[in-house]
């Protein structure tokens, strides 16, 4: 079992709503009732679970755990969309949940009354990380992470080394930059491009005005120390937002006048035919491009790594991957001190029990936890590499973006004008900056 695991501190998502489910409502029925989840003398749990797709593995790990232990371990999963409305009405009864999602800043300033503080407990003496939880302002643990996802520039390790260059030698935006131009040099000779294309068409733009655009506001906020979604935003980084986007266009499988029409899709494919070495995107991709046999290709998980996205900021050599999450645990301080222990016992048994950190693995990925089991997912593990070597995490400052979609469509339209009209960059830092204050003052 590893012991290592990324972490990173999520700072809070005051743009995105309390928690959402995906998929379907799984097979755990349509919620609690005033007279279920009784309480015997060892108490009992209730599960309200936001992930629809994992709904059978909790109701199975929480069987095994009831047979174990004669503990009552109820599991409910919420249907897509629909956490939030679950959640408040759940709570509203007397058997409400003793374990729940809160994923932010946002809901822990709506649920923090009716979250344990878990200083104190096991389940935090079992992380491999403080930094993964959401706090309050005297240093309370409102809540847990228990699983994240990471991002960075996806690379071909095979074609990079026919290249002639190995992963080792990439350790900043000056390398990245010099061995992506030297790819480019020789692109017809190789066979293959440096990058895949940045489309801009809408399946791909979010890569650009989320991801790539949280590089200018992970360091500016780093910088000014910000804890909150602020009001205003100085582009103090955008120079190299535009550095890193030049090398994007300037060295892809296409000319940047057909960003416009590129799509996700087509950039994968890029990537998945072996048309080029790096492709932005996240740990999400690693089935797509391994195991997914309807794409039309399937790469070796041993050829591929992520790589962080370096964009010339000082002491980037020291950066790891952009990682974060809002898979988050609270327990209910409302139930009885009985039903508080039950659920305390029972997540501590699911990060340390071989039947619940399997189960982990096999839904989550990477947890953060001492007990974790590795997952397959090798961006997974370049992840934990970076920080096992001492680099720092990039969190997902982008969480903060005031009326996110309305802020992103303005820099796409800004970036799609410099990059295949001739535009100015000077309408993507307007964008950027005047955009964000804009978009805070109609939120």
């Amino acid at each position: 079992m590893k012991k290592k695991l990324v972490s990173t501190l999520l700072l809070g998502a005051l743009s995105v709503s309390l928690l959402a489910g995906c998929g379907g409502n799984g097979g755990s029925g349509d919620g609690g009732s005033d007279d279920g989840g009784k309480s015997d003398a060892k108490g009992s749990v209730y599960y309200l679970n936001f992930k629809p797709e994992a709904d059978q593995a909790w109701q199975d790990l929480a069987k095994k755990y009831t047979e174990e232990t004669g503990v009552e371990v109820k599991v409910v999963t919420a249907a897509s969309g629909e956490y939030e409305s679950t959640l408040t009405t759940e709570m509203g009864k007397s058997s409400a949940p003793t374990l729940f999602q809160v994923g932010n800043d946002q809901a822990v300033n709506t649920w923090k009354n009716y979250c344990l503080d878990l200083a104190d407990t096991d389940i935090v003496k079992e992380l491999s990380t403080d930094e993964f939880n959401l706090t309050g302002d005297n240093g309370e643990i409102y809540a847990v992470g228990y699983c994240y996802e990471a991002f960075g520039i996806i690379t071909n390790k095979k074609l990079l080394k026919e290249a002639g260059y190995e992963v080792s030698d990439i350790t900043d935006f000056a390398s990245l930059k010099k061995v992506a131009e030297d790819i480019t040099a020789r692109k017809d000779e190789l066979g293959f491009s440096a990058f895949t294309s940045a489309g801009l068409e809408s399946s791909s733009s979010w890569r650009f005005s989320g991801h790539l655009a949280n590089m200018p506001m992970f360091y500016e906020f780093r910088d000014d120390g910000v804890t909150k979604q602020p009001a205003t935003v100085t582009g103090a980084y955008l120079d190299n937002f535009k550095d890193v986007w030049d090398l994007y266009i300037n060295n892809a499988t296409c000319t940047p006048v057909e960003l416009a029409t590129k799509t996700g899709d087509e950039s994968e494919a890029e990537f998945g035919q072996e048309q080029a070495v790096f492709f932005q995107n996240g740990s999400w991709e690693y089935a797509n491009l391994v195991t997914d046999e309807t794409k039309g290709f399937m790469m070796n998980a041993d050829d591929l790594t992520m790589i962080p996205i370096y964009c010339g900021v000082e002491g980037e050599e020291n950066a790891g991957l952009c990682c974060g999450t809002e898979n988050c645990w609270a327990v209910n301080s409302q139930a009885s001190e009985a039903d508080i222990q039950a659920t305390l016992d029972f997540i501590k048994w699911v990060v340390t029990s071989d039947e619940g950190t399997t189960m982990m693995a096999e839904q989550f990925g990477p947890i953060p936890f001492k007990n974790a089991k590795e997952p397959e997912n090798v961006f997974f593990k370049a992840a934990d590499q970076y920080i096992e070597d001492g680099k720092y995490v990039v969190s997902w400052a982008f969480n903060y973006t005031p009326n996110v979609d309305d802020w992103r469509a303005t820099v796409v339209s800004a970036m799609l004008q410099y990059s295949s009209n001739g535009g100015s960059w000077d309408n993507v830092v307007k964008a950027y900056v005047d955009g964000w204050a804009t978009q805070y003052a109609a939120q």
